[in-house]
Parts: structure tokens; C-alpha cells; sequence
């Protein structure tokens, strides 16, 4: 029985160093982060910043570390987080906003994890003094829970009007930020506008091995340092790290188009196979998520069958597969897996 994965569909996450780009890691300048002395990290929270229209930026080593100090930086023991049910705050990040920031998340029934203005307005408690004062709007671009939909911009916009007229402060958690601004064709500024604060991940479908940079006004950006040191986040020569965002900078945000057209192609396949459904039928971004409840059998016993075939395909619960498509996955790989699929359930 075969463990070796031939095709990796889990994550994007899964994605490995090209040859290019351990090169352009091995022949980084370097010093000490801590000190801003780095030239290769201050290079990318320069251009990261500027891309985010931000006024400052912060290299940080992963996702749910930028969610988490920024989460630190805009609420205090005792406030209240509003977020879609099925954000990543709430459901992949051990409780982070709870243990560490004294924060309580309230989730609002989402339609594909987007709410509206009028549920902010509604989920707002009274001043009270035995009631949580609300303090910050989460959203997550792309909704990863969802099947990676689209925060449509004009959507964030109204949320951000009606947040800061209630005094409200607003981060975007964003994971998979280029792949909507590459869906889309919404510069990603455009989305940073909406928000105080927001990040970029550079460990998923940018395909670097570790990292993210989180952008916000140059008080913010103060604020997060000393959270940084705190939670263990600040580095010395974490230019050799950095580099490899720079060099995804160049080379790899254009092409996250290949990874939606492959999830778009998978799904075509998969829509083929009687015993399934797709549970996010329009494609929008790099993610499939499959409905196997007519098959009779539950998604690990499919993922088993899957894995001894060389393929692995994601697990949300026991009735929903989620692929992935990403940069080490091409479309005859992708296609290969959906038929593979297929020959198991036959």
C-alpha cells in the first residue's frame, strides 16, 4: 500500500521553494531584523506596505501570528469581534483572540462568509457597563471556509462606511488577498483602503516556506512591534526568508490565474461523477469543495482510498473534500486527481 503523494491537493499551504527562488534566498542581503537592519525584510515591508496603500508594513512568520497581533493592537481584555461564523479567527486559530487578547468574537451568520452593513449595525450591543463594547470588524479575502469566495469591494466599502461611523476599527485577514486581487482585477490598495489594517501571506499560493507581512498606518505598525517581541515573532537575519517573498512578488502573483483555472477545470470534472455535488459551484478562486454524502461513504474513508492512490485531498468534515489547486500542481495533475477520484468511487 503506497503513502508516496504523487498529486497534493490539501492546501496551498503544501507548496515547496522553486529552485529560483531558494536561489534568490541563498543570495540575500541580510542583518539583523530586529534592529531594522535587514535589507531584504525592510525591501519587502517596504513594497508590501505600498502595494496595500499602507503607510508601514511588519514581517512576521506566519498568518494567524499578523491576525493575532493585530487582533492585540486594536482591542483590549473585555472587547467584542465581530466576524463571519465561518472565519478563520474563529474556527483554525486555537482561540488566539480569547487566550491571549481577553477578546470575545461575535459571529454573524454569513451568506458564503459575507455580511452585511445592516449585521453590523444589528450585532451592536448597547453602552452598557456590563456589556462588551465592540471594537473590531474581521473579514477574510478570500473566505476560505466557503470555498474562496470573493469579498466583492463594494461590499467592503459599506461595511467600512457603516464601521466607522460607529467608531469601529477594521482588519482584513488576508490569507488569500492575491488571489481575489487576481480574480478579480481589483488592485489589492483598492481593498486596503476599507481596512486599518490587513496582511498578505506568503506561504500559500505565493509558494515561500514561511511568513507574512502585515501593513497598517506607521502607529499601528509601532504598535505591533513590541507584540511581535512578545509572542516571538521577531527574527535576526530573516532576509534569507524574505527574499523569498520578493521573489514571489515578481514572479508568482500573476500566475495564480493558472491555479483558478485548474480548480475551475477539477470542478468540471468532478461535476461529472453522479455520487457527487460541488458545494461552492461557481469557481471563483483556487478552492473546491465536494459534497460525497451520496456516495454512502464519509470523506476520510474517500481521502483513504485516495491516499493509497498517490493523491490527497483535504477533509472538512465527513461529508466535504476541499482541494486546492497551487503552483506544484499542473492541469494534467489536477485532472488526473479528479479522474482518481472517479476509478475509487467506482
Amino acid at each position: 500500500m503506497s503513502t508516496t503523494i504523487h498529486i497534493d491537493l490539501q492546501s496551498d499551504t503544501q507548496t515547496r521553494p522553486t529552485e529560483a527562488m531558494r536561489q534568490a534566498m541563498a543570495a540575500a542581503p541580510v542583518g539583523d531584523e530586529q534592529r531594522s537592519e535587514d535589507p531584504s525584510v525592510n525591501a519587502l515591508c517596504q513594497r508590501v506596505s505600498k502595494m496595500l496603500g499602507k503607510q508601514a508594513a511588519i514581517f512576521l512568520p506566519s498568518g494567524t501570528m499578523c491576525n493575532m497581533i493585530a487582533i492585540l493592537v486594536h482591542c483590549h481584555a473585555g472587547d467584542e469581534i465581530i466576524a463571519a461564523d465561518v472565519a478563520h479567527i474563529i474556527s483554525t486559530e486555537a482561540a488566539g483572540a480569547a487566550a491571549l487578547a481577553g477578546a470575545q468574537i461575535r459571529p454573524l451568520l454569513s451568506a458564503a462568509g459575507i455580511f452585511t452593513a445592516q449585521q453590523i449595525e444589528q450585532a451592536l450591543r448597547p453602552v452598557k457597563r456590563n456589556v462588551p463594547p465592540t471594537r473590531l470588524v474581521c473579514v477574510e479575502q478570500t473566505v476560505n471556509r466557503s470555498g474562496g469566495n470573493i469579498w466583492p469591494l463594494e461590499s467592503l466599502r459599506d461595511i467600512a462606511n457603516s464601521a466607522r461611523e460607529r467608531g469601529l476599527a477594521l482588519h482584513m485577514d488576508g490569507a488569500r488577498l492575491l488571489n481575489a486581487v487576481v480574480a478579480s482585477g481589483t488592485p489589492a490598495s483598492d481593498y486596503g483602503q476599507t481596512m486599518d489594517s490587513l496582511w498578505i501571506d506568503l506561504s500559500k499560493g505565493l509558494g515561500c516556506p514561511v511568513g507574512g507581512v502585515l501593513a497598517g498606518s506607521h502607529e499601528f505598525i509601532e504598535q505591533a512591534w513590541p507584540w511581535k517581541h512578545r509572542l516571538g515573532g521577531a527574527m535576526r537575519q530573516a532576509g534569507i526568508l524574505a527574499a523569498a517573498g520578493l521573489y514571489a512578488l515578481d514572479h508568482h502573483v500573476d500566475r495564480l490565474a493558472e491555479d483558478h483555472a485548474n480548480a475551475r477545470a477539477f470542478a468540471e470534472r468532478v461535476r461529472k461523477i453522479p455520487e457527487l455535488d460541488l458545494e461552492n459551484p461557481r469557481v471563483e478562486t483556487n478552492m473546491v469543495f465536494i459534497n460525497v454524502e451520496r456516495t454512502g461513504l464519509n470523506a476520510s474513508d474517500i481521502s483513504a482510498r485516495l491516499l493509497n492512490r498517490g493523491v490527497r485531498i483535504g477533509i472538512t468534515n465527513e461529508n466535504c473534500l476541499r482541494a486546492v489547486t497551487h503552483l506544484d500542481v499542473d492541469q494534467g495533475a489536477v485532472l488526473a486527481a479528479a479522474d482518481t477520484l472517479a476509478e475509487v468511487l467506482a
